[in-house]
């Protein structure tokens, strides 16, 4: 079941908002977000969080600044996803501005799995010899990784933004907003966001030294800004007012045709055109394409697109990407279909225990590593509980990828299981809303039925009532292009959350279009009249809902937001109805 409730704000904020300048519709809803003044939406670079904030930061430049000094040999250790391929090439790209000799290794999660393990510091002194391992996007937690690096006469310098867990490596530096005593407090920075900070600190250090003298001009580093971007949109992390600074700096300069090559080509290959990019571009057609790398063949592959200059090679590894993107939709498909099925069959011999569950975990030996993270989103969005799906790993192992709802966080509900059971997970790690794990095969039940009763200590009953919040209604005056264009040009993601609205409607007339989709005529209603003939509104809307066909009934309640639609030329506001209702009744869970 779901319902639906208006965001609240302070109505001294929302005072103060409006003396600002703000229009009442603009300060209810930044109140709403948690802005207090004006100053918090202002995204130039100037109100970025000094680097100096970032605990070791300033040591770990100066031990960089003598490395490339010493002409030392670095090699930086990606992650496998989006955040760690865009940070990987921050990290490359400015590294070798600054003269370093530097190369990378990403490691194929189904060869090695997660973060630096040893097994990935084995391979990198066997066939990099590197002086220094730089990880990017992990490493907090790889303990016995860097032990070994520390065996083997390599030096460790570990970047992250992961939880870090009782033990910290014993790295030669780590720079980490959320390791203990760090007062940054942008604690949701992604894992590019930290490389890109730490770079910031090492041209400081270089300038210091007059090392640019040597070099010439002293590189732009705002010019990277496109990669931060990518990758803090793409990872889902908090866009706090640190971030959203990030993401709009990295999005004006590719709407001004100064992304990267390979930026540029992925949005060739999602035909998009760069002048109109927003954070949807970046997290549902970008990101997917560079995700689609690691989770079916190797992140070094995304990597060469993001480090590339060379236009026309940048555009056929993008059409690679583009098509491992088509095969992971195939077998997310498939994996889904497969996941609704085994779920109505356990329904069926167990209904009053699964329907009254607080999680859900699910394991077939046909399913693909590379993809549970996506359907255990999938089955999370449907059914509003804890997911988490394994996959066969390696040696009688299954790996696990886990999505969260609000109010559980998945990998402290993955720790006191460890605390609870210590010979059930070999290993964990991730945040509130995301985990991964690796467990032996044979203790899946086990691991299920533990994670259950983690589920339910932590969990009460409304919070497995899917809650859709929106900013309420608008008056017909303020449904307008001037609105729509506005917030289109703003920073919305996960914690900043794109503006919605709720009102009832009658559907005047509805048609199929694209064979799947619904075009519809509305018609608002005035909810301070009284009678339902008196409420109708004097102007009706275009709308569209998508993915659906069935027919509506002719008054609804819906969540909608604004939306600019272009067709033959012309430029119209349209409603994108995101969650449709009968009226007086309960919410429609299949609605989009």
């Amino acid at each position: 079941m779901s319902k639906i409730t208006t965001r609240t704000y302070d109505s001294h904020t929302f005072e103060a908002l409006s003396g600002s300048g703000l229009s009442p519709v603009l300060a209810r809803i930044y109140a709403a977000r948690g802005i207090e003044n004006s100053s918090q939406l202002e995204t130039e670079l100037a109100h970025l969080v000094p680097f100096g904030q970032l605990k070791n930061i300033t040591a770990t430049a100066a031990l960089l600044a003598d490395a490339i000094a010493a002409k030392k040999r670095l090699l930086i250790v990606a992650d496998y996803d989006s955040d760690g391929a865009t940070a990987c090439a921050v990290g490359i790209r400015i590294l070798r501005k600054f003269g370093a000799i530097v190369d990378y290794l990403v490691p194929n999660r189904f060869e090695f799995g997660y973060g630096l393990t040893p097994e990935i510091v084995h391979l990198a002194h066997t066939v990099k010899q590197p002086d220094i391992l730089i990880t990017v996007d992990n490493g907090i937690a790889s303990v016995e990784g860097v032990s070994e690096a520390n065996r083997l006469g390599m030096q460790v310098v570990i970047t992250d933004h992961h939880l870090p867990g009782d033990e910290l490596p014993a790295a030669m530096a780590i720079v980490n907003p959320n390791q203990p005593g760090c007062p940054f407090p942008s604690k949701s920075i992604a894992g590019v966001g930290v490389i890109f900070y730490l770079m910031l600190a090492l041209r400081a250090e270089l300038r210091q030294r007059g090392a640019f003298t040597a070099l010439g001009q002293e590189p732009n580093l705002a010019g990277f800004l496109d990669l931060v971007a990518l990758g803090t949109v793409a990872d889902v992390v908090k866009l706090d007012s640190n971030n959203r600074i990030l993401v709009q700096q990295g999005l004006q300069r590719i709407r001004k045709g100064r992304g990267c090559a390979g930026i540029n080509a992925l949005l060739q290959v999602s035909r998009r055109e760069y002048q109109q990019i927003s954070t949807y571009e970046l997290g549902f057609m970008l990101g997917p394409r560079l995700n689609a790398a690691g989770r079916l063949d190797d992140m070094s592959l995304g990597i060469e697109c993001l480090i590339t200059d060379d236009a026309a090679y940048a555009s056929q590894i993008a059409k690679q990407l583009d098509e491992l993107n088509r095969q992971r939709r195939e077998i997310e498909s498939t994996m889904q279909e497969s996941a609704l099925l085994k779920l109505e069959d356990t329904l069926k011999t167990r209904q009053p225990e699964i329907q009254a569950a607080y999680s859900i975990c699910l394991f077939d030996a046909d399913w693909h590593q590379g993809v549970i993270g996506i359907l255990a989103s999938r089955i999370k969005d449907k059914h509003h509980r804890p997911v988490i799906i394994f996959a066969p790993g390696n040696d009688g192992e299954i790996k696990g990828s886990g999505r969260s709802i609000n109010g559980f966080h998945l990998r402290d509900a993955l720790d006191l299981v460890a605390k609870r059971h210590p010979e059930l997970i070999l290993k964990f790690g991730g945040h509130a809303a995301a985990a991964g794990l690796t467990i032996h095969a044979h203790h899946f039940e086990k691991f299920c039925d533990v994670f259950e009763q983690v589920a339910q200590t932590l969990l009460t009953p409304a919070d497995l009532t899917r809650v859709i919040e929106t900013d309420g209604d608008l008056e017909t005056s303020d449904i307008n292009l001037e609105l729509v264009e506005y917030l289109d040009r703003q920073v919305w993601g996960q914690g900043f959350p794109q503006p919605s609205f709720n009102a009832r409607f009658y559907v005047e007339s509805q048609r199929i279009v694209g064979e799947k989709h619904l075009k519809l005529k509305l018609r608002k209603l005035d909810s301070s009249s009284q009678g339902q003939a008196a409420r109708k509104s004097e102007d009706s809307y275009d709308g569209i809902l998508f993915f659906h066909n069935d027919p509506l009934p002719d008054l609804i309640d819906a969540v909608y937001r604004l939306q600019i639609n272009e067709y033959n030329g012309k430029t119209t506001l349209q409603l994108l109805l995101e969650h449709w209702f009968h009226t007086e009744s309960e919410v429609n869970d299949d609605a989009h």
